[in-house]
């Protein structure tokens, strides 16, 4: 099983998103996410996987609902954290990253799943913080 970490980033009704560069993925749009690495907390990775992808620094407020998903013969445990935008300084490894762009939540939910990594699970996304089933980072306990 792996775990992922990333960040949903909402501002003014839009959403930081990223062009995938990777060849299994080759540009879909998504939330800025990748593997924890060992050792590294849940909300240190998070941080790190929105900088690497986005370049930007952020701050955690809230966790969506945490997803177990099957994906390519392995499982998943996607943590997606809320964040507050510190500083905005996009940049990008080209090699991973095509595009980091802001786009609106309506636009995404109409979006078609061709341009989308995961349709469900970003329309799943949106939908869990437009209903602000957001969970306090406070609930999380890390020893």
């Amino acid at each position: 099983m792996q775990v992922i970490v990333g960040g949903f980033i909402e501002n003014n009704g839009k959403v930081l998103m990223v062009q995938e560069g990777k060849k299994s993925c080759y540009k879909k749009w998504n939330f800025p996410a990748g593997h924890l690495e060992s050792g590294e907390s849940i909300f240190d990775g998070a941080i790190r996987e929105i900088f690497e992808e986005t370049g930007c620094k952020v701050e955690l407020t809230n966790m969506l609902p945490i997803v177990n998903k099957k994906f390519e013969n392995d499982n998943f445990i996607l943590l997606t954290f809320t964040a507050k935008l510190l500083d905005e300084t996009i940049s990008f490894d080209s090699k991973e990253i095509l595009d980091v762009k802001w786009i609106s939540i309506e636009d995404l939910e109409n979006t078609n799943s061709e341009n989308l990594r995961d349709e469900l699970l970003i329309k799943n996304t949106l939908k869990a913080y437009k209903e602000k089933r957001l969970y306090p980072l406070n609930v999380i306990e890390i020893f």
